[in-house]
């Protein structure tokens, strides 16, 4: 009996689609094992022998200044949210090029910064009743509304304290106008029915910088004037605003208040005496 002939256009088809198969399997293997937790762990283990930060790329670890922070930040809004091991390899290599650089003293200097101070109002009783894993989920969600404005407005995260957060920025109009585009987009952050609210205090002058931390009176003069935002206010010194560009806070859509201190509120200890403060809120 003849063998039928073999339809060679349908034989390749088979084959192509048993390819396709076999890739997507390989494809979906590659997924599972990055995704594995304890291949996640080894790999996050192996972070904590090497140089630098382990937890760099989180959203709550330290961040300073220079680019390859500014990578793992970018990465860490391009990458799944979800743990991978493929990730936290990725992680860890800009991880040792930080330690690197940071030991051979680059991006050191001494030069007119604006510094902005950020907290949360009323977090703390907020999160003592809401658990831990409830409170690390917010601050994460804070971070990734607040952070983003400042690398996009040419600004860098020097650090986070808790419910905080350090800036600096080389021009005082983009640090004013991070700050009211991060309080709008914490408007859309709620965790548990708690909607957070940030208070905001930015003052120029010229601290001194060591390593990834910035030092000095202006430093804490910057903290005070965010004490001064009291249950959510944006505040900046009369440094700040001097150094504007004429029209910009017009060109922003923001009123400037001077700020006067409530008759019972404490007096703000460590700020000069001729050093005004004013209230910054949006017309629109």
């Amino acid at each position: 009996m003849a063998e039928e002939p073999v339809d060679e256009p349908a034989r390749r088809d088979t084959a192509d689609f048993e390819g396709r198969g076999a890739a997507g399997a390989a494809v979906g293997w590659i997924r599972s094992a990055n995704s594995s937790p304890q291949l996640v762990h080894a790999v996050r283990r192996l972070r904590r022998a090497l140089p630098g930060d382990p937890s760099f790329g989180d959203p709550l670890s330290t961040a300073g200044p220079g680019s390859v922070r500014a990578m793992a930040r970018a990465a860490d809004r391009l990458l799944d949210d979800g743990p991978g091991a493929s990730r936290e390899v990725s992680l860890g290599a800009l991880q040792v090029w930080q330690a690197l650089l940071e030991r051979t003293g680059r991006g050191r200097g001494t030069r007119e910064v604006t510094i902005v101070f950020t907290d949360l109002v009323g977090f703390s009783d907020w999160a003592l009743a809401a658990g831990d894993q409830a409170t690390l989920d917010l601050l994460r969600d804070v971070a990734r509304a607040i952070e983003p404005p400042v690398a996009d407005l040419g600004g860098h995260v020097v650090k986070r304290m808790g419910d905080g957060m350090m800036a600096v920025f080389t021009r005082p109009g983009r640090a004013i106008e991070a700050a009211f585009a991060g309080r709008a987009a914490l408007a859309e952050v709620q965790q548990g029915g708690y909607r957070p609210r940030m208070r905001v205090g930015i003052h120029t002058g010229v601290p001194r910088q060591i390593g990834a931390d910035w030092l000095g009176v202006d430093v804490n003069v910057a903290a005070r004037v965010m004490q001064a935002g009291t249950d959510g206010n944006v505040m900046a010194s009369s440094a700040t605003l001097d150094e504007l560009e004429p029209g910009l806070l017009d060109d922003l859509g923001v009123r400037v208040k001077a700020y006067r201190r409530g008759l019972f509120a404490a007096p703000l200890r460590g700020v000069p005496d001729d050093l005004r403060l004013f209230t910054l809120t949006r017309t629109d």
